[in-house]
């Protein structure tokens, strides 16, 4: 199976695979690493990462025989809370593989890329993933996988609504028209948009994106109730969710729960990230993907998402975790993972080998978007708050009394308290 490529890649290459990379293990005999990890294998879909880790952790100690992996997964709903309660009890893990890192780093408790990997390494990752990882112009992110995002559309219910299921919308008002027409084919969902607490900031995002506007200006300044922003919310609120063109209450629609219906056939258009590809195709539905639609033509930038890695501090687990990390981002393991999930690659190399991969011939357009994509200001200590508050009450900007530029004020104020905290 593609999955267990990097277990050729220790048989292979056995210790010397590394030479050049670590400085061998003379400082780790006896060292037991503990790593929290995220889970994304969806509902249903028997793919857990648990699987992945064990193997990989198992090929890992073979080469290392000095070092043994201890590898804990927990869903994504849960995996944030998990590590933040280990480290306030003082059981950080050594690694974590979760949503933010930022918060850690300011505490003085990561370790940076520089201490850990070699040159090499760090040179492989992809520069604007490299960047996003950085607190003070120091990188603390170790980016895990990363995806962008596209427009999907149900070819079957297009051709049902009279629409071209070769010309998906490029504008908002082509999606605006395609969903009216749509809801006239009785459509349950002509457009999902998920603005409940799953991840409301990502939805969000690729709408402000697309309306000109963004989270932050082009040095880092909090700019979340601008013009552009504010324009782009009330377009939805009157133009899309009050034509009653979205089928739910957005504020209390999750994303999961929108990929769940795509997949059933049950919604005409989303905005969508790679591994809802495989949802799709096990439920058979025939669908398309395209460059998500902005104000007056297509978005001149999508979103970009990565996962984090990070090191925590602990008195003679350096060269351990360094080691491992090392083997983490080997371009075999690295890819066996990003294959798994049809993920896009952090690393120059891997993400090579995935544009060769005629396997992945449906991610090319996602790996396209990736070098202009725009993230998360996750390297903001004040995101995590910021982030919070828009998945709490973004929804509410989009109901029929809803005031777009008062809630949007109000997010701006909690992000700039949270940058000049008393």
């Amino acid at each position: 199976m593609r999955r267990r490529r990097f277990l050729r890649l220790a048989a292979a290459t056995g210790a010397a695979g590394t030479v050049g990379l670590t400085t061998g293990c003379g400082g780790t005999e006896g060292t037991t690493l503990r790593v929290v990890a995220a889970d994304y294998g969806d509902p249903g879909g028997g793919n857990g990462s648990q699987a992945y880790w064990d193997d990989l952790a198992r090929a890992f100690e073979k080469e290392h025989p000095g070092i043994t992996v201890e590898v804990a997964v927990h869903p994504w709903t849960e995996v944030d809370r998990k590590v933040a309660a280990l480290v306030k009890d003082g059981r950080a893990p050594d690694i974590a593989q979760i949503g933010s890192y930022a918060g850690y780093a300011d505490e003085g408790r990561l370790y940076s890329a520089r201490e850990l990997l070699p040159i090499p390494v760090q040179a492989d990752f992809l520069p604007g993933l490299a960047e996003a990882g950085e607190v003070r112009r120091t990188q603390y992110g170790l980016p895990f996988v990363s995806s962008t995002r596209l427009l999907f559309y149900n070819r079957t219910l297009f051709t049902r609504a009279g629409l071209d299921p070769d010309a998906p919308p490029e504008s908002w008002e082509e999606l605006r028209e395609a969903a009216a027409a749509l809801r006239e084919a009785d459509v349950r969902i002509p457009y999902g948009l998920p603005l409940g607490p799953e991840e409301a900031p990502a939805e969000t995002m690729m709408w402000l994106l697309g309306g000109g506007g963004g989270y932050t200006d082009n040095v880092g300044n909090y700019t979340i109730d601008s013009t552009e922003n504010i324009r782009t919310f009330t377009w939805l609120r009157d133009r899309l969710v009050g034509a009653d063109l979205t089928g739910t209450d957005p504020a209390r629609t999750n994303r999961q729960a929108v990929f769940d219906a795509f997949a059933r056939g049950e919604v005409g258009m989303l905005n969508g990230h790679p591994t809802l590809m495989q949802q799709a195709d096990r439920h058979e539905t025939d669908y398309g993907t395209a460059v998500l639609p902005g104000r007056g033509g297509p978005a001149r930038t999508t979103m970009g998402v990565a996962d984090w890695a990070m090191a925590f501090r602990r008195d003679g687990n350096e060269e351990a975790v360094g080691t491992f990390l090392t083997f983490v981002f080997q371009e075999e393991n690295h890819y066996a993972f990003a294959d798994r999930y049809d993920l896009l690659p952090v690393t120059t190399s891997a993400s090579a080998r995935m544009k060769r991969d005629p396997d992945h011939e449906k991610l090319a357009t996602f790996l396209e978007e990736l070098p202009t994509a725009h993230f998360y200001p996750v390297g903001k200590v004040s995101w995590g708050e910021v982030s919070r508050k828009i998945k709490d009450t973004i929804g509410e900007a989009v109901r029929p009394d809803g005031d777009p530029a008062a809630l949007l004020g109000e997010i701006q104020r909690v992000a700039y308290a949270a940058e000049s905290p008393a």
